[in-house]
């Protein structure tokens, strides 16, 4: 299989590939190139829902003028570096924010998983003001948590096991609440309409997936002890 740069065509196929709802695989196969190559190139230009191909390629163009930092020539810290790239990617193939994916990964690969804004915004080489943002959202999602760090003034940013737990927790609440709003504009519109059962139909579907998920977060718990 080939290993060369997309080029704008490449792009423009993949773009046509995921529109079809074709696999990365199959396009991959198409272009005759890796499949990581092609998960890659979809995952850090918005996903399969976002993707645009002279978008992509201008970014590329961006990321070749300015260098690609380089693989370290230490096994163990290469791999560490393949991990971290692959983990960043499939994060926002699953529709987290390029940023906010960055500095989640970051934090699940630090040594105690616990950094402050300005280790973060160095490591990461991106502006405070991106950090907090970042940080905000991941908060609000209960991916990591906030400490305060009192001999040195300043908020330290966690992620520990826990935040598995709270994580699904917070996510499985959003889709209650969703299925409560469904339901009830469901019996506003009136269940004898089909838009009515429809999101009538939904808000069940929702609520049951939901409550399942509360529960089955409280029963594995233990794993994470």
């Amino acid at each position: 299989m080939s290993e060369g740069r997309l080029t704008r065509q490449d792009r423009q196929r993949i773009a046509t590939g995921l529109a079809e709802g074709r696999s990365y695989a199959e396009i991959a196969r198409r272009l005759d190139r890796p499949t990581s190559t092609i998960s890659r190139e979809v995952g850090r230009n918005g996903g399969p829902g976002d993707y645009r191909p002279e978008r992509a390629h201008q970014a590329a163009a961006r990321r070749a003028r300015r260098g690609t930092p380089a693989r370290p020539a230490d096994p163990k810290d290469r791999k560490v570096f393949e991990v971290e790239e692959e983990a960043v990617e499939m994060a926002i193939g699953m529709g987290l924010p390029k940023m906010m994916a960055r500095v989640l990964i970051g934090l699940w690969l630090s040594e105690d998983g616990r950094l402050a804004a300005a280790d973060l915004s160095r490591g990461l080489n991106v502006s405070p003001a991106s950090i907090s943002t970042a940080v905000g959202y991941l908060t609000q999602q209960g991916l990591i948590r906030r400490e305060r760090d009192p001999q040195r003034r300043r908020d330290i940013y966690v992620v520990d096991d826990d935040a598995w737990f709270q994580s699904t927790v917070i996510s499985s609440r959003q889709t209650l609440a969703a299925a409560e709003v469904a339901k009830a504009a469901g019996e506003a519109i009136g269940l004898d309409t089909p838009v009515g059962r429809r999101l009538a139909r939904g808000g069940a579907f929702l609520e049951r997936i939901s409550l399942d998920g509360l529960a089955s977060a409280e029963r594995w718990r233990d794993l994470l002890q």
